[in-house]
């Protein structure tokens, strides 16, 4: 049985982006090398960043193997990080920090509430060895989407390495990544591009690069590296996941057919405000009210009685397939809108819900 998959990544995808990955490809062979550079050049292009100042590094792993990637790349032995968190990505980058043994403070905030540049500026004031500012953009742990702008400007003027996990938003929401300063940001394959898990992406400043060239802590995560490796002629430094590289290159394709960013965030945006209300009428509350971002919401249980298991297998049964479970405190499940997911997807599944609730209450 298909499935269509309502969760923030791995998602589902178009037949055109699976169907491409029935080709196997040499890593070493220079129409595979062309891909892997015609993506690169994809990828800033959709930044809007100037290719002579920013670079982008392919990195094999998931999304997390790319976070970790720059916090072990490109924070030193001098350097102390800000981690700004308000749910569990940002909780990973605390996790991630202790055992690279950086030297780093954190700004928790509960998971419905945004980071407040006041509250960082307070920080920075307090604590003048700040030397950079790591923070989530669109927080799935909730569906929050964090403001971007103050905070960004306070490393600006501060001169602080502003890292931005945009996980599940680069794509599908536009960032203006060169006007914000953002030094790394850091998206996956299988996020808002649609397309399939097996690398993540780096967009980042080639002068913090080259300046932190030496701070690697891990060999297959060495973003310096990787980059002089990729810069030549597109050759991953180790074996890269080709069909998952096919999948993408194809996912941005399909992403430029769309309209590009703008295009695919009114669908989503749509998708998730369709999701929203249909979902309000049959008594389900969102956790989020202000910030919602367009990608994914959180509804609190509705009642203390609920089964989120029977819920769950209820929709898988009926062809769709939900986050399995909470990963915040708050007795709550989440319901993503991205992917291959239209209006009419919506619909069906929020039938299907009205549906669930009448047998359970009958």
């Amino acid at each position: 049985m298909e499935y269509k998959l309502l969760t923030p990544g791995p998602l589902t995808t178009s037949r055109r982006v699976k169907e491409v990955m029935m080709v196997d490809h040499c890593t070493w062979d220079n129409d595979y090398k062309a891909i892997t550079q015609d993506i690169r050049q994809r990828l800033l292009t959709l930044a809007g960043v100037d290719e002579t100042e920013y670079t982008v590094v392919l990195m094999q792993g998931s999304g997390s193997f790319g976070v970790e990637a720059v916090l072990g790349s490109e924070i030193g032995p001098q350097d102390h990080l800000l981690i700004c968190s308000n749910g569990a990505y940002g909780q990973r980058i605390v996790q991630m920090s202790d055992r690279l043994g950086l030297n780093y403070s954190v700004y928790q905030v509960p998971d419905q509430e945004m980071p407040q540049a006041d509250v960082v500026k307070a920080y920075l004031d307090h604590d003048p060895t700040i030397t950079s500012i790591a923070m989530v953009h669109s927080e799935t742990t909730s569906g929050i989407l964090n403001d971007l702008t103050e905070i960004a400007a306070l490393a600006k003027e501060r001169n602080l390495l502003f890292i931005v996990d945009a996980m599940s938003s680069f794509g599908g929401v536009r960032i203006d990544v060169a006007g914000l300063d953002i030094d790394f940001l850091i998206s996956s394959a299988n996020k808002c591009i649609q397309g399939v898990p097996g690398f993540s992406f780096i967009i980042g400043k080639k002068a913090e690069i080259e300046q932190r060239k030496d701070f690697a802590r891990s060999l297959s995560l060495d973003i310096y590296s990787q980059y002089k490796e990729m810069d030549k002629d597109g050759k991953w430094r180790f074996t890269s996941p080709t069909h998952t590289v096919l999948a993408f290159h194809q996912a941005l394709i399909e992403l430029e057919e769309e309209g590009g960013i703008d295009e695919r965030y009114l669908r989503y945006r749509n998708n998730n405000q369709l999701l929203r209300s249909e979902m309000t009428a049959l008594g389900y509350e969102p956790v989020i009210k202000d910030h919602q971002g367009p990608f994914i919401t959180s509804f609190y249980y509705p009642e203390k009685e609920f089964d989120f298991d029977s819920f769950y297998n209820y929709l898988k049964e009926h062809g769709f397939v939900i986050y399995p479970g909470k990963i915040s405190e708050l007795a709550c499940f989440r319901i993503g809108n991205i992917g291959e997911i239209y209006a009419e997807d919506i619909k069906k599944l929020t039938k299907v819900i009205a549906n669930y609730k009448e047998m359970v209450v009958v």
